[in-house]
């Protein structure tokens, strides 16, 4: 049940995503695309509640309450620039803004840009990492919620091996031209 919610969830982004962008800019109906926009994080609340409610009702914390961790610390941490990403290509193509500025490729500025983002992997990580402690106090069984301890230690190999590669080009950037 949960797993399928957060597959509901997930295209439940991307539609108001898409419904929002669509309403700003072929619509012309600015405010009706911010209201729809803004809706975005009513999605995350709904996957929280849930979890939440499904491990107060006694069920054992799974790989899926980990994966709902997962989503919502990735939501967090990546959501905002994701938007912000979709609508300046939308407002490229369908109204008449400037053309999105690729990220850069090399330099100093690619370094930077790494670093950036594996900051952003942080910040997801340590939401997610918050949630599945939250989670391990309702379960309130070590034994029962065992899951969220192996999901956060195998995301942390995750994080610490994107730190070594994101931050290697701080150290050894790819060289320009």
């Amino acid at each position: 049940m949960l797993l399928m919610l957060i597959a509901a969830c997930e295209v439940g982004f991307w539609v108001l995503l898409l419904a929002g962008l669509l309403a700003r800019y072929a619509l012309g109906r600015p405010r009706l695309g911010a209201a729809l926009l803004v809706l975005t994080p009513v999605v995350d609340v709904v996957l929280l509640v849930a979890a939440i409610v499904d491990l107060r009702g006694g069920a054992e914390a799974t790989a899926v309450h980990g994966l709902a961790a997962i989503y919502l610390g990735v939501s967090v941490a990546f959501g905002p620039a994701l938007v912000r990403w979709a609508d300046v290509r939308m407002a490229h193509r369908l109204g008449a803004g400037p053309p999105p500025t690729p990220a850069p490729k090399r330099g100093p500025e690619h370094a930077r840009h790494e670093r950036r983002q594996w900051a952003r992997h942080a910040l997801a990580w340590a939401v997610c990492c918050s949630l599945m402690l939250l989670a391990w106090l309702i379960v309130g069984d070590a034994d029962r919620a065992e899951r969220l301890l192996q999901t956060a230690q195998l995301w942390t190999l995750v994080l610490v091996i994107d730190g070594v590669i994101s931050w290697s080009y701080t150290l050894s950037p790819r060289r320009t031209g």
